[in-house]
């Protein structure tokens, strides 16, 4: 959502620092496109990206990766399994638990959709030289910097609070005593 009052004075950036604004800008859009291809939304893509990078992950270790509730990651592992992204299977050393797994197919997909742009990127650097590499690399350790140090510890975040808040409980009314209409009050049209 965007605001265009004019009261608020945004500072002015310099060009890298404005660059690099735009490049989160098109991460958020390469994801989406990422997450169109394998017909998921965010939160589901994000459960992939975690399956692809660990490979098979229990359930509960899902669920804190993504800081959702136990049922939110029960619901985004449905959806996976419905669209043929993973498949739930018995734990190999805990007969009493379950492991989340990548299907290969769909990982096979979503790798052939990140390295074309992975590789791209890298391919950028063979434009400078070693002492131009140096500086950009050691740009981007402060920029990292900066952001790791604009989070909370992560003790201090709270857990995921549910999607749903729990239905009220209302108390019933008093109960009427038979289903006939009550009496009009006052003098009736019927009497003379």
């Amino acid at each position: 959502m965007q605001h265009t009052d004019a009261s608020i004075e945004r500072p002015q950036a310099r060009r890298p620092t404005q660059l690099l604004r735009d490049i989160l800008d098109i991460s958020e859009e390469f994801e989406e496109h990422v997450g169109r291809t394998l017909s998921v939304n965010a939160t589901d893509l994000e459960a992939m990206e975690h399956l692809i990078m660990s490979g098979p992950l229990p359930p509960t270790e899902l669920s804190r990766r993504l800081n959702i509730s136990t049922p939110a990651v029960t619901a985004s592992i449905d959806r996976l399994i419905t669209v043929g992204h993973v498949t739930r299977e018995q734990h190999p050393t805990d007969r009493r638990s379950v492991i989340v797994v990548p299907n290969p197919r769909s990982v096979a997909t979503a790798m052939a959709t990140l390295m074309p742009m992975i590789m791209g990127i890298d391919r950028v650097l063979d434009n400078f030289d070693d002492h131009e590499k140096g500086v950009i690399e050691r740009y981007l350790n402060h920029v990292v910097t900066v952001y790791r140090e604009q989070l909370p510890d992560p003790a201090e975040v709270p857990a995921p609070k549910p999607a749903v808040p729990p239905p009220a409980t209302d108390t019933p009314g008093p109960r009427r005593s038979s289903w006939k209409p009550e009496a009009p009050h006052g003098p009736s049209a019927f009497t003379n």
